[in-house]
């Protein structure tokens, strides 16, 4: 399994958006996203009822106590796409979380392509940061689905989520510290020096030899309509379930199994 540094990921995504744009000039890429029905939504069928009820009365208890929406999702296809593209969209779309805070987050689960990611809206990035993220999605929930038990891993990374989230601010601030810290040991990422030549001698350096024959006046090339523009505005806590406005912008950890 590979978890690359949040840098990486950032600059892989923002890459794969770049290279979509140089082959394919004008292309409007669409993706479709599932109803937000509850705080639990199983569009791909992996959660007993049970689980489901146990999980809704956790996340229910959650937006109670701090007015943070945490939501549990399984998703029956990623479309193509990696699922930290998939989710940061997902989470905007869907409006997790206050528009004044942004303090949403997502657990995010696609049995068919073997991912998990936690996604976490800015206003939370402080407390559940990407190290955070990363030691829960691989000490509480990769072990589970290994072994073959997806409900068990989805219980138990929802419960170290809502345990981080529940803390007290200074104390889930030095605890999330102290698990970036950890995350950021290892080797030095030699292989992201050899992917940004690879970008720059074969896709920056002719755009920029290249700039002067370009023909002027080109509308803006429109990449993944809707979804950088935020979703539901209005909604909140009560008379069902529904997402406050709130925003992501790509932060939280994945993982594979």
């Amino acid at each position: 399994m590979s978890n690359a540094p949040p840098v990486i990921a950032v600059f892989r995504r923002t890459m794969l958006v770049l290279l979509v744009a140089l082959a394919w000039p004008g292309l409007a890429v669409a993706q479709e996203f599932p109803p937000l029905t509850g705080r639990v939504v199983d569009a791909a069928n992996v959660i007993p009822p049970d689980v489901e009820a146990q999980l809704t009365a956790k996340l229910e208890a959650l937006g109670q106590q701090s007015q943070r929406q945490l939501v549990v999702a399984t998703i029956p296809s990623l479309q193509g796409y990696e699922i930290s593209d998939y989710g940061y969209r997902l989470g905007r779309h869907w409006g997790i979380g206050s528009k004044e805070r942004n303090d949403g987050a997502l657990l995010i689960v696609a049995p068919s392509d073997r991912q998990v990611r936690i996604e976490v809206g800015y206003g939370l990035e402080p407390v559940l940061t990407d190290g955070m993220s990363f030691l829960i999605i691989n000490n509480d929930i990769l072990p589970r689905f290994k072994a073959g038990d997806m409900p068990g891993g989805i219980v138990a990374g929802t419960d170290a989520i809502i345990k981080q989230l529940t803390l007290p601010e200074e104390e889930a601030r030095q605890i999330a510290a102290k698990a970036d810290e950890r995350r950021q040991e290892g080797p030095f990422p030699f292989g992201l020096l050899i992917w940004l030549g690879f970008i720059f001698f074969f896709f920056v350096l002719p755009i920029i030899r290249g700039g002067g024959r370009r023909r002027r006046g080109a509308g803006p090339v429109i990449l993944f309509p809707g979804g950088f523009s935020g979703g539901r505005s209005s909604g909140g806590f009560g008379g069902g379930f529904s997402g406050g406005g709130g925003s992501f912008g790509g932060g939280g950890a994945s993982g594979r199994w």
